[in-house]
């Protein structure tokens, strides 16, 4: 398999950069999207690349915030069949700046008027063989989204989001397990753990993300770079909201397990 970062925060080789991702994969003789990011420099990348995103067989959307999701309405209008797999929830994201909540999920427009491309992923769902979409099974996650000032609109209510609408991406490969999570909101480790507990037979290769670190302190991503040793998992590959800072204490911590990732970097398992 091979995967494209067509969009990150780091720009590289005439490949510009945005606060957001989106990732190109070939798996088999299928061509998936991994979130659209924060406009449609995607597909500028993309074409730069010389990437057809017109032969894209469907898109996945990692969690439902903009800054994987603005980019939907460019996709749909490019890829003209594909269908995009999301979790509920994704259109009732809000994000605490300062003293107010403003809306930071999916384009409402998009939803609707895209509603017969959108497909609910419900517990664990194989969109083609060997790719699985795997939800979050780690309870309590409503703690990370307090700490992380973020909240979702259930039932009339506004609650901690508990990241019921972010999903993993894993493909089944020779060499073991890739897990793909945009930002990993519930935990890098919980991440692996908990598709390691999905496939037990199987190993874990690699970790594909940003890791949401950038407001994390030094001492909160030394001890998560300790339990993701723990974990086993053979690599890690990280970028987008993980930061400069906590990138820096990963590598200090883990070594040659880590791998950053920018704009145009290809990825082959």
């Amino acid at each position: 398999m091979k995967a494209v970062v067509l969009s990150d925060n780091i720009p590289w080789n005439g490949l510009d950069g945005e606060w957001g991702l989106s990732i190109h994969i070939t798996y088999r003789d299928k061509r998936i999207l991994l979130d659209s990011g924060a406009s449609g420099l995607f597909l500028e990348n993309a074409e730069k690349l010389g990437i057809d995103l017109t032969q894209v067989d469907y898109a996945v959307l990692s969690h439902g915030h903009y800054d994987h999701s603005d980019g939907m309405e460019t996709f749909f209008q490019t890829a003209a069949n594909a269908r995009f797999y999301v979790r509920p929830g994704c259109d009732a994201c809000y994000i605490q700046r300062e003293e107010e909540l403003a809306y930071g999920g999916v384009p409402e427009p998009v939803m609707e008027r895209y509603s017969d491309r959108i497909v609910f992923a419900m517990g664990d769902v194989s969109p083609s063989e060997g790719v699985w979409l795997i939800p979050h099974k780690t309870p309590g996650l409503s703690a990370y989204g307090e700490a992380n000032h973020m909240y979702i609109l259930r039932n009339g209510k506004m609650e901690p989001d508990d990241y019921a609408h972010e999903q993993s991406l894993v493909f089944e490969t020779e060499e073991g397990l890739i897990i793909f999570n945009s930002c990993s909101h519930g935990g890098a480790d919980n991440i692996i753990r908990e598709v390691g507990e999905t496939f037990p037979s199987k190993k874990l290769r690699a970790l594909i993300g940003g890791f949401h670190l950038f407001p994390r302190t030094d001492e909160e991503v030394q001890a998560l770079a300790r339990r993701i040793q723990k974990t086993g998992i053979a690599a890690v590959y990280t970028g987008h909201c993980t930061g400069e800072r906590g990138l820096a204490i990963l590598q200090e911590e883990l070594g040659g397990l880590v791998h950053p990732f920018h704009t145009g970097l290809v990825m082959e398992f």
